[in-house]
């Protein structure tokens, strides 16, 4: 969609640039930021790649750059938790063994276990 498989780091970094120009809120920023992540997908390589292309910015953008970039990737992780949690409701195992295993406290997963009832 007008970019080579060599430009998909640099696509990928104008586009973490433009969302910290945009100064929007979190949740547009979410939305957003989500399309693009299905849009385009970096290999581990390519990640590092990137890392390393965002510590090289002036320092001041570059620090919102890895800003967007943690913020994401958090909110990532946190959804794998859940996720893992749910399979583990699902296979009947003890709620405080899932608490150890993810990480979630104890009302997260009580929580998502009514949800899924």
């Amino acid at each position: 969609m007008g970019y080579t498989e060599d430009e998909r780091v640099e696509v990928k970094k104008e586009f973490l640039r433009m969302i910290v120009k945009m100064n929007i809120d979190m949740a547009r920023q979410t939305l957003i930021t989500g399309f693009f992540e299905t849009y385009i997908q970096l290999t581990p390589t390519e990640e590092e790649q990137l890392m390393n292309e965002v510590k090289q910015m002036d320092k001041k953008e570059g620090e919102k750059v890895m800003e967007v970039m943690v913020s994401y990737e958090r909110k990532g992780v946190e959804k794998g938790k859940t996720s893992i949690a749910k399979n583990m409701l699902k296979k009947e195992m003890e709620v405080d063994l899932i608490v150890e295993l993810t990480g979630l406290n104890k009302e997260e997963v009580l929580k998502l276990k009514e949800e899924m009832d």
